[in-house]
């Protein structure tokens, strides 16, 4: 397998991990009761049927997170790379998801004030691992 087509499965399944950290970020924060104490009505499962749209997305997310590591120079500061690429699906959810698919106001507002903070604290929960996974599985 070419090292380009190699380094693009390992940012999906990256960008795939990164959002199973990150649904259990939001699950625990559920289950700890921490979402609910800052106003914010959302229940996140970790039941398999609901794990698999939010991962198959990450995985896509993490496709794009590739073209930032695509180029063998531009392989460095893997998780800060991540961390820049997590705030464009961040502002996908604010400004187009919650908005118009889910009819919840820009960012998920009507959930609760502070849900456009944990929607981009949740993505950069996915960048972290995404960048952490990345750098794991492609090695030196």
């Amino acid at each position: 397998m070419p090292k380009a087509s190699a380094l693009l499965a390992v940012c999906f399944v990256s960008g795939l991990l990164g959002a199973l950290f990150s649904n259990l970020f939001l699950w625990l924060g559920g289950e700890w009761g921490i979402i609910h104490l800052l106003g914010i009505n959302l229940n996140r499962s970790i039941a398999l049927p609901a794990l698999y749209a939010p991962l198959f997305a990450g995985g896509l997310w993490g496709l794009l997170y590739f073209f930032t590591v695509a180029a063998p120079r531009n392989r460095r500061y893997w998780i800060r790379k991540s961390l820049w690429v997590a705030l464009i699906p961040a502002l996908v959810d604010i400004a187009y998801v919650y908005p118009q698919l889910q009819n919840q106001g820009i960012g998920g507002i009507n959930l609760g004030m502070l849900m456009p903070g944990l929607l981009i604290l949740s993505w950069l929960t996915w960048g972290l691992f995404t960048g952490f996974f990345a750098r794991l599985l492609w090695g030196r």
